[in-house]
């Protein structure tokens, strides 16, 4: 069980998942049925022989994104990462393709206990100007992470998604370098900083030997120069590239930071909704490790999600143009607005014998105890994040329509056939302006409902946050059917609405999650004048039953708690859920 005490609710550790996502219906095959000559060919590769790279006076550390990647011939990489339940270890799978038949090879238990990538895949060591070792050290490697294509006759698009997920309660994923392409090894902010004064160093970058014996890659170490410059984020614009990604990251605040900008997250994790964002690492513009604009809700920016340069054959590998373009993404994309009905249906409303969405809730996590700081002082909080999901098998599809004047949208749900064809709508509810310096857009209002329960599972306290803009900021599970690997409303800015808005579209895909971290007075619960003892948290999606699901039954999670301590200085102590044991 884990322990959080008192904290400012502003500076809630709390993050969200990112994206990832599963290709389901391949038949199990035994490791004896598997052809070695269906494996794709994996190679250790570097960009280029040398970089720079910048430590910070004001956040001293650098970050050793040097250039090396994963590459896939003979067709793709892909492994899926499943788990039947919380009470179920995680489970990886090969999936093999050969030509347009696929069968799968179970990896080792316990090779990988999470969603976040393969551990200890790569190890790096460093040697000064003298030619004495200073550092090694092992690194995480997610598939899925900053890719692009090295051949110009691979396919233009990757299938996979571009970030793994680190959300405790994921309960699929896959990972994947599309056949031609190659995915950058750097673990980004799955990688703590290291200290390196300023200087020329050697670093040798190799695969481990079990991932090695495992994949089939050959013994290639890569060696890099590396030249580490020491920068002051004072400098200001004119220091170049690097000097201005510090100044960028102020901001970026996924639903929380609205107009400040978005913040990407944890790989797949995307940032939250009312959370302040922690800043991006110091990079330079190409590297990677700059936000992507697929973003969701809570402090903390990813591994990079998007590609930190294009490799391509000519004299060797070399860099080419970064930018967002076919085979590539820099993360310079900004995911465009969904397009609402242009007007009202019209007719009787229908709901019709088609497939309709699952909504599900996680369990509530980034559990801990928070002051309302100087605006609501005296008072103590229990803050925590939530997510309600799509399980599918179809997309959840609101429109939200204004008549002139009217403060409130009128919001419709509609429903579509096998082929996207729509053929329905009905009634479900109001969409509702929020004004507040953080959010700045449409809530769909009702969709779900935070209460912390007694012991007995009575109400004690229930959140004010029953509004949401709905976003795809965090895929749970791309295994279930319809799974959506690419949803295209990851970007708040664009997925909500703005004041004058007319009509407003809000879309959950199927196999992603809606993460708000409750980070703010007013969406947390009340705790000042509560007893200790047993509590529940419960997330509770759809609690009007307004919208129309193919499962009513699954539709509330509860996480239990265990409050102490004294006013001002009380304490949580969050229980786990199967095996999961993260707060």
């Amino acid at each position: 069980m884990t322990r959080s005490h008192q904290a400012r609710l502003g500076r809630a550790a709390i993050a969200a998942a990112a994206a990832t996502a599963v290709v389901a219906g391949v038949a199990a095959a035994s490791p004896e049925a598997h052809n070695v000559r269906t494996l794709p060919k994996l190679s250790l590769i570097a960009a280029t022989t040398s970089v720079t790279l910048d430590s910070w006076k004001e956040d001293p550390g650098v970050y050793l994104d040097l250039g090396t990647y994963v590459t896939a011939a003979n067709g793709p990489f892909e492994v899926r990462v499943t788990r039947k339940s919380y009470d179920d270890p995680v489970v990886a799978t090969q999936v093999l393709h050969d030509g347009k038949k696929t069968r799968t090879r179970t990896l080792p238990q316990g090779l990988v206990n999470d969603f976040s990538g393969l551990p200890d895949f790569a190890e790096i060591t460093l040697t000064d100007a003298k030619g004495k070792q200073v550092l090694s050290k092992k690194e995480g490697f997610c598939p899925n992470n900053a890719s692009g294509r090295v051949r110009p006759d691979a396919p233009s698009t990757s299938k996979y998604p571009q970030s793994c997920p680190v959300n405790p309660f994921t309960l699929g994923s896959v990972w994947g370098v599309e056949n031609g392409w190659a995915s950058n090894t750097y673990a980004g902010y799955y990688s703590e900083p290291v200290q390196l004064a300023a200087g020329s160093y050697t670093a040798k970058v190799s695969v481990t030997k079990k991932y090695r014996e495992l994949f089939g890659i050959a013994d290639k170490p890569q060696t890099v120069k590396v030249t580490v410059r020491e920068r002051s984020w004072e400098e200001g614009p004119g220091a170049g590239a690097a000097g201005t990604s510090a100044h960028r990251a102020a901001g970026h605040a996924g639903h929380g930071g609205h107009a400040a900008g978005h913040a990407a997250a944890p790989a797949g994790g995307h940032a939250g909704h009312g959370a302040a964002a922690r800043p991006e690492a110091p990079s330079a513009a190409t590297t990677g490790a700059t936000p992507t604009f697929n973003v969701g809700h809570g402090p903390y920016p990813p591994a990079p999600p998007a590609l930190p340069w294009a490799l391509k054959k000519a004299d060797g590998l070399r860099a080419a143009q970064a930018g967002d373009g076919a085979g590539r993404t820099d993360g310079s994309r900004q995911a465009p607005a969904l397009s609402p009905n242009a007007q009202r249906p019209a007719g009787p409303a229908n709901v019709p014998d088609v497939p309709k969405p699952d909504l599900r809730s996680l369990p509530a996590y980034g559990i801990t105890i928070s002051d309302g700081g100087e605006e609501v002082p005296g008072k103590d909080y229990l803050a925590f994040s939530a997510n309600v999901w799509n399980a599918g098998p179809a997309q959840l599809v609101v429109d939200g329509f204004r008549s002139p004047g009217k403060e409130l949208m009128d919001a419709y749900q509609y429903f579509y056939d096998a082929d996207g064809k729509q053929v329905g709508y009905t009634p479900t509810g109001t969409m509702e302006w929020d004004p507040r310096p953080g959010h700045e857009h449409w809530h769909f209002t009702d969709f779900a409902s935070y209460r912390l329960l007694k012991a007995d599972k009575k109400e004690a306290v229930r959140s004010g946050k029953e509004a949401f803009c709905l976003a795809n900021t965090d895929a749970v599970d791309y295994t279930v059917k319809n799974a959506n690997w690419h949803p295209e409303n990851t970007d708040l800015s664009t997925a909500c609405g703005q004041q004058n808005s007319i009509s407003v579209r809000e879309v959950l895909d199927v196999g992603s999650g809606d993460t708000y971290t409750q980070d703010l007075p007013g969406q947390s619960f009340d705790i000042t004048d509560l007893p200790n003892g047993t509590y529940w948290i419960q997330v509770l999606a759809n609690p009007e039953k307004r919208l129309k699901e193919t499962n009513l039954d699954n539709n509330s999670a509860l996480r239990k708690v265990v409050l102490g301590g004294t006013k001002g200085a009380r304490t949580v102590t969050v229980a786990p859920v199967g095996l999961v044991d993260a707060n």
